[in-house]
């Protein structure tokens, strides 16, 4: 592939006004002014066959085997231009799809040192998926700077595009610390939650409610019961992956934000010994997993959470959650991450989670919507930007309508900012399981 760079374009069109006097005047002789334009594809001729030969180029390009939704990695290019000939610097392009977003569109100079060099192009993960690199373009110019050389590669280089686990990696254990209920001796157990532990005789200081009066008479001593944490406790996440849930917030869809924090989550908990399980769904359910306990069964929860899709289906709240109850047996405490934009699709929620109320412990999540947010704390300027608040004031005033309907019914609502919303989590279950509501 050859074609003249802009440096041959510009001494083209600078000889025009020349070439177009000389036809003028020398009206016998009008093919003197094709001498100029001649003489410039001549040159970019000799440029293109001066340079170096594609077939002698190489360009390879690399990258992580995996990324977390949401960071940022590096693609190296790597081009090797051999010969004497070779150019100071090249330029490289790298094609991809819509998972990821390269900085200028894949675009870079490759500054080149004795027809080797190297340049590194950030790129952004945007969803979960495989996201494949299918071409890339490297483009040198000849000796004379006239002439574009260019090779096309097909590459079948791959990404794997994981949900986010770095939460669990770089804040997992100082938030498994900070709210563990348990720490290295067994003592520190005891003294919170239910599940009855032993008779100690009584000593100043412990909770009088926990006298045991039957035992005390026998004994002739007071005698108190002391319990231990309660063990166990099945969570349950109920992740929408409807339409409104795969809409971006932060650039990462809403969805990937919530499986982030469901993983946090579900990391602490089987850590403090809970059971976990997953239910995901749309307009019917897609992903219904059994329970699952221990440490050891963390990368089980991510592989399920890898499979959770993005949908352009409208929720189905009462089929979704119907059918989760059902396959529930015993009290659990059920994690919903949803959204909701109006209050008729917010109306089958909440009827739908009031039967889960009456039997398990409901928590809600949702991310505030800084979007609308922002357009009502924004001073107004025209008479669009004062129909654009009014609406915004609007829907804000239904979704407050609608948690609070929900905080009505005994459920307990998470409205969190999107890079916070794990930690907000974590507190709350951990807050719920201290107040033995599990």
């Amino acid at each position: 592939m050859i074609y003249p760079t802009r440096l041959a374009v510009l001494a083209a069109a600078a000889g025009a006004p020349v070439a177009l006097l000389v036809a003028v005047q020398m009206a016998d002789r009008w093919y003197v002014a094709l001498a100029w334009p001649a003489l410039v594809l001549a040159g970019v001729l000799a440029d293109a066959i001066a340079a170096v030969g594609a077939r002698d180029v190489a360009v390879a390009l690399t990258v992580p085997r995996t990324a977390s939704v949401g960071e940022e990695v590096e693609a190296l290019v790597t081009v090797t231009i051999p010969g004497r000939g070779a150019p100071r610097r090249a330029e490289v392009a790298v094609a991809s799809d819509a998972l990821v977003d390269i900085v200028d569109d894949g675009r870079a100079i490759v500054q080149l040192d004795k027809g080797r060099g190297a340049v590194a192009l950030p790129v952004e993960t945007r969803r979960r998926g495989t996201t494949r690199f299918a071409t890339l373009w490297l483009r040198w110019r000849g000796p004379l700077g006239l002439a574009w050389k260019g090779k096309r590669v097909a590459t079948d280089t791959s990404m794997a595009i994981l949900p986010d686990i770095r939460p669990v990696h770089e804040r997992g254990a100082r938030i498994f610390q900070r709210h563990a209920l348990q720490g290295l001796m067994t003592q520190l157990d005891r003294g919170d939650g239910t599940d009855f532990d032993t008779l100690v005789e009584f000593r100043s200081g412990m909770d009088r409610r926990a006298i045991d009066w039957k035992q005390s008479a026998r004994h002739l001593k007071l005698h108190a019961k002391e319990y231990r944490t309660e063990r166990n406790n099945q969570i349950v996440f109920a992740v929408d992956s409807g339409r409104q849930m795969s809409e971006p917030v932060g650039g990462v869809p809403r969805i990937d934000r919530a499986v982030a924090a469901m993983l946090l989550t579900g990391w602490v908990a089987l850590k403090l010994g809970d059971r976990v399980a997953l239910h995901s769904f749309d307009s019917r359910p897609r992903i219904a997993s059994g329970l699952i306990s221990g440490a050891g069964a963390f990368p089980e929860l991510q592989r399920l959470a890898a499979r959770i899709d993005y949908s352009g289906d409208e929720t189905n709240y009462t089929y979704a959650l119907t059918t989760l109850a059902a396959r529930l047996t015993r009290r659990s405490m059920i994690v919903l991450f949803t959204e909701f934009t109006d209050l008729t699709s917010a109306d089958f929620m909440i009827r739908a989670a009031a039967r889960l109320a009456q039997t398990h412990l409901l928590m809600v999540v949702v991310l505030r919507d800084e979007e609308l947010e922002t357009i009502v704390d924004r001073a107004p300027r025209t008479s669009d930007d004062i129909t654009r608040a009014v609406t915004a004031a609007a829907l804000l005033k239904d979704r407050l309508l609608a948690l609070t309907r929900l905080r009505h019914l005994g459920a307990h609502v998470i409205e969190s900012e999107y890079d916070k919303v794990g930690d907000r989590l974590v507190q709350g279950y951990v807050d719920l399981k201290r107040r033995n509501l599990l």
